[in-house]
């Protein structure tokens, strides 16, 4: 018994095993193992690399933007002596992020002093006044003269804005890659003649007002009327593989963001008020209530399947093992 177990032990320890290879001469049989030899090959090469990218990885996009707009416009109607408008009126809070509002329309009531007048929609006096020759209202404490926005100016009396230019500076960061970029070339000289155009000039950051309206479709002369609100989209999808970053450009496209429905048409446009306000030669506190009807341009900065290459970290390879 111990025999046995002795050499079961050497056996054991001293055999040699290796594997034995069989060679089957079938053309059959081997055209179907390279045949799927191939398909595998295939598959690593364009599926999983060409199409899944699956040696890459995604970053989403952070982003900074200002802007500047330049125009000028004049109004002339008869109620009014001319004025010059230039962008420190056209354009209320310049400084808003991410987007700008420019001023179209206006309903102006100049004057306005605490005291009584004649309307039904604030604090009451108690009185019944005469509003016309026909009409008599209730009497209200209120700012008067009232506004009367329902004769609004059509064409818009300040529809030239079509005309302005906006130059948009637009920086973004891919913080997972360390790669940094402008929508701004170096290069000044091309800044200052260039104009933006899906066709001829994709890549100027300098876009006039009128054609980004009408390149989502709409017509500026009757937006301005009552106002809107604009999309300007700016699209940093890039591959940001070595031999593709110095062709990472961001893509513009336009859109109307505000709904525009013929028949559901309740509150359209865009508008809001703000006052001037000022003394009076007899020191009473006056002021000029605007209404301000205009479009407000939002600038929409985004970027997907923003790549980076990985080879080593996919093979399981740290920077150490170079």
């Amino acid at each position: 018994m111990s025999g046995m177990c002795c050499r079961d032990t050497l056996h054991y320890v001293f055999d040699y095993e290796t594997p034995k290879t069989l060679v089957i001469p079938s053309l059959r049989m081997g055209c179907v193992f390279r045949f799927t030899q191939l398909l595998v090959i295939l598959y690593v090469i364009v599926y999983v690399c060409v199409i899944q990218r699956a040696y890459q990885e995604m970053d989403s996009v952070l982003s900074t933007v200002t802007t500047k707009v330049k125009g000028f416009s004049l109004t002339n109607v008869s109620q009014q002596e001319p004025l010059f408008w230039d962008t420190t009126d056209h354009i209320i809070s310049p400084q808003r992020d991410e987007s700008f509002f420019v001023l179209t329309n206006v309903v102006v009531t100049p004057d306005q002093i605490q005291s009584r007048c004649p309307e039904v929609s604030r604090i009451q006096t108690g009185l019944c006044v005469n509003f016309s020759d026909s009409v008599q209202t209730c009497q209200v404490f209120s700012w008067c003269p009232l506004e009367n926005d329902t004769d609004l100016p059509n064409p818009a009396l300040l529809a030239a804005a079509e005309n302005f230019t906006v130059l948009i500076k637009n920086s973004v960061t891919y913080p997972k890659f360390k790669f940094h970029r402008r929508n701004i070339r170096v290069n000044s000289s091309y800044l200052e003649t260039c104009e933006f155009h899906h066709k001829t000039d994709p890549n100027c950051p300098i876009f006039r007002l009128k054609y980004i309206v009408s390149e989502a479709g709409e017509d500026f002369q009757e937006m301005a009327v009552k106002g809107g609100v604009m999309g300007i989209l700016i699209d940093w999808s890039c591959d940001l593989d070595w031999w593709w970053t110095d062709k990472c450009f961001p893509k513009y496209s336009f859109r109307r963001l505000d709904n525009k429905h013929i028949i559901n048409n309740v509150a359209p446009g865009y508008n809001f008020r703000f006052a001037k306000y000022y003394k009076s030669a007899n020191g009473e506190e006056t002021r000029t209530l605007i209404k301000a009807y205009g479009i407000r341009f939002n600038i929409i900065v985004f970027g997907t399947d923003i790549f980076q290459k990985k080879f080593r970290s996919k093979f399981g390879l740290s920077d150490e093992d170079s």
